[in-house]
């Protein structure tokens, strides 16, 4: 009877072990960028994902640029960003299996209340930036490869400058995220260009409002994809397209659209079919 019961105490214990390795687990890791981290979207549509499934989240929050580089070395399981060009390339390159559209919102170009470069109120972003390089009034680029500097950059040329070459003084690269940014500006009382959700949940303003608004090119859309298993076999596959078909599902998307600060929605959900496709 002693030996039966040590074998039936050292049979529990394997089963616990092997229970809790199970449990330990079940998560995946998502490369997404600052604004869904640092507008608080994340802590609002995580815990209703995790109760559903069981399956925990780990979100690495740095700019699409390096969260892309996260899923080409295999260091993540999906990656959720706003660059669609970049994200397309990422698929095209076999990094991905697909894009699929997730939600939306825009940016908007931030500066101080007395406007030195005379931007506001005004609709028009290039016209808005060709002033602020002519009054060469301060402004605070995220330098950071992220997927609002991805935008930046193309609204410097679509404004006909070419920033590398004519930016100055006045041009302040803080290589940061978009908190870090807003709060760089606010201290400088400088222009920035930033997406909706992050500006709308910060609360250091100082005497920055919102200046340009409402241009079609100032949209802002997000992705998400799974890393490629083929390239990286530890890829949690099953898991992370659960956690994709969640979002793109109408619960998760009436989650995204839920998700409100003093009342205004900050992202908009428009999940579709993909976009692009590892070939």
């Amino acid at each position: 009877m002693a030996l039966k019961r040590r074998i039936s105490l050292v049979l529990a214990l394997a089963l616990v072990t092997l229970a809790n390795a199970w449990a330990e687990d079940r998560y995946i890791t998502v490369a997404s960028t600052t604004s869904t981290e640092q507008s608080g979207l994340f802590r609002h549509l995580i815990p209703i994902f995790e109760k559903k499934t069981g399956i925990q989240v780990r979100i690495v929050a740095v700019g699409t640029g390096q969260a892309l580089d996260l899923g080409r070395r295999g260091d993540a399981d999906v990656v959720l960003v706003h660059d669609p060009a970049a994200e397309e390339r990422f698929v095209a390159e076999g990094h991905g299996l697909e894009r699929r559209a997730v939600m939306y919102n825009d940016f908007v170009l931030i500066g101080p209340r007395t406007d030195p470069a005379g931007i506001s109120p005004g609709k028009d972003v290039a016209a808005a930036l060709r002033k602020i390089k002519a009054a060469q009034a301060p402004f605070v680029s995220r330098g950071d490869k992220s997927g609002t500097h991805a935008a930046e950059l193309r609204l410097w040329k679509m404004a006909g400058i070419d920033i590398v070459r004519d930016k100055g003084p006045w041009y302040k690269e803080c290589g940061c995220g978009m908190g870090p940014a807003l709060n760089t500006a606010a201290s400088l009382n400088a222009y920035v260009l930033s997406d909706r959700g992050t500006w709308l949940s910060f609360r250091n303003r100082g005497e920055l409002a919102i200046l340009v608004q409402g241009d079609e090119r100032l949209f802002n859309q997000y992705g998400v994809i799974l890393v490629n298993p083929a390239k990286h076999p530890h890829v949690k596959t099953a898991m992370g397209q659960a956690f994709i078909d969640w979002l793109v599902s109408p619960e998760g998307q009436q989650a995204i659209a839920s998700f409100k600060i003093d009342g205004e929605q900050l992202f908009f959900p428009n999940a579709g079919p993909s976009t692009a496709k590892a070939r």
